[in-house]
């Protein structure tokens, strides 16, 4: 048995309808990451200098010195760039959710009741502003249960948000296991909010942006004008905001940095998209512990068990009967590498069809000739499963005249007799008088043809009974 826990599915071609309030088409919710402080220094007890997200091109870590121009750098975001973004957003009465590294909180109370002032909701961004790919598991707990301490000393409340950024495979986990948060944000993999099951939590993760981030003005190929970052933002909006408009609405981010989109040649991009958004009815603009509440009131999560979290025993009970008297389908797919993508009816029948296409000519035929006649002896002795049972109902076979019954056995006898086994169909394709067609039409094909014919029968049956169940 292989377990792999990537998501390609999520909401898969039907995302659900957010239901924003009072009908809008779109969460528009702005990010403010509030790191100055909190990197990476000599003066935090770290082991080198910062050199991520700053102005100073191909930064490298100093070993034991502290950079006194990336500190300034990093200072010009407490001391100008916040004030100036606390202006703009207050100003235009937009809240704002900031992600606070508690290190970084704890040496500037200004900024703090500044915040508060104001309204902003003031997420964990964990205790410092470093990277925890390497840390163990451990560590990065100690880290994680001293940030929540330390907000909460600093802020007066406990956080309700969690987004560490630069995290480590343990991460999500952690903060989940913590039971603290009412949302996660440390992915980037959706533009809705959804629940993961992580150990026995339901969490809820709200997905986070590095594309309309203001952290590509310090990256390669990154925004080189205000004109690039407000285009993007432009077009990101019109893009989900048209999908809102036809009963799809999403949820934008757009993640700032007080030293980055604080500086005066970034800040007007900003507001002009601040503006541009305030021109269209139906946008909501809150902060993501408001998508956190709106998001467990109305799409609270599901109590459905995953076909791939299942003991054996139990998904073989579950899905044994999908092919027809076959439990040994699920048996062998249960050994597959099963994962979020099968715990669809998609992903599933893709896992219990490959194990019923790779198996051999003689196992394949066991399968057909384990599927009743239609409308034959086994109906009348009401002996078929629950499944066919309810299948050949949907059709009306259950419910012949003398004459259609005596039709149908006399069609059963002739294509088992040539072809070795039971007409086999996907009724609920069908209606009473297009089966009867193609039972004719099909008892005059060749045995190999009609053996593959009844194949891509059989897997359709399973596919139409796992639509059903999940």
């Amino acid at each position: 048995m292989k377990r792999y826990p990537r998501d390609f599915s999520g909401y898969g071609a039907n995302p659900p309808d957010a239901q924003w309030p009072g009908g809008a088409r779109i969460a528009v919710q702005f990010v403010l990451n509030y790191e100055e402080g909190g990197e990476n220094c000599l003066l935090h007890g770290d082991a080198a200098s910062e050199a991520f997200l700053s102005e100073i091109v191909g930064a490298q870590p100093w070993p034991g010195q502290r950079h006194w121009n990336m500190e300034s750098i990093y200072d010009y975001g407490a001391r100008a760039g916040f004030w100036r973004l606390h202006r703009l957003f207050t100003g235009a009465r937009v809240p704002v959710t900031v992600y606070g590294v508690a290190s970084a909180l704890a040496r500037a109370p200004e900024q703090v009741k500044a915040m508060q002032d104001a309204g902003w909701e003031i997420a964990s961004h964990g205790l410092k502003w470093i990277d925890y790919k390497d840390h163990s598991e451990a560590d990065e707990a100690a880290d994680m249960m001293e940030a929540i301490r330390l907000h909460g000393e600093v802020t007066g409340e406990s956080p309700r948000g969690w987004y560490t950024g630069r995290c480590s495979e343990n991460t999500v986990a952690l903060a989940a296991k913590t039971g603290q948060f009412e949302y996660i944000s440390d992915t980037y993999d959706d533009d809705l909010p959804y629940w993961a099951k992580i150990g026995r939590r339901k969490q809820l993760i709200i997905p986070y942006t590095l594309d309309c981030n203001d952290m590509r003005f310090a990256t390669p190929q990154g925004f080189n004008s205000g004109d690039q970052f407000f285009a993007y933002l432009r077009d990101t909006f019109d893009t989900l905001y048209a999908e809102g408009a036809a009963g799809a609405a999403k949820m934008m981010s757009v993640g700032l940095h007080c030293r980055l989109i604080g500086r005066p040649g970034r800040v007007q991009a900003l507001k002009r998209f601040v503006d541009y958004i305030q021109g269209f009815e139906g946008v909501w603009c809150p902060r993501r512990i408001e998508i956190a509440e709106h998001w467990r009131k109305v799409h609270p999560p599901t109590r459905m068990a995953r076909p791939s979290a299942l003991k054996k025993t139990d998904f073989v009970e579950r899905f044994g009967g999908i092919f027809e008297h076959s439990q040994w389908i699920a048996e062998r797919a249960f050994e597959l590498e099963l994962g979020p993508a099968h715990d669809t009816a998609t992903g599933l029948h893709s896992a219990l069809a490959r194990m019923f296409r790779s198996a051999t000519v003689e196992e394949r035929m066991g399968v057909l000739q384990a599927h009743p006649d239609l409308a034959g002896k086994l109906a009348a002795a009401k002996r078929l499963t629950a499944e066919s049972t309810e299948e050949q109902a949907s059709a009306g076979l259950d419910a012949l005249t003398d004459e259609e019954r005596e039709t149908f056995e006399s069609l059963n006898a002739a294509y088992v007799k040539k072809h070795g086994f039971p007409f086999i169909i996907a009724v609920k394709d069908y209606d009473k008088a297009s089966i009867l067609r193609a039972f004719q039409r099909r008892l005059e094909h060749e045995s190999d043809a009609e053996f593959d014919e009844a194949c891509r029968q059989v897997e359709r049956i399973a596919e139409i009974r796992l639509e059903a169940l999940l």
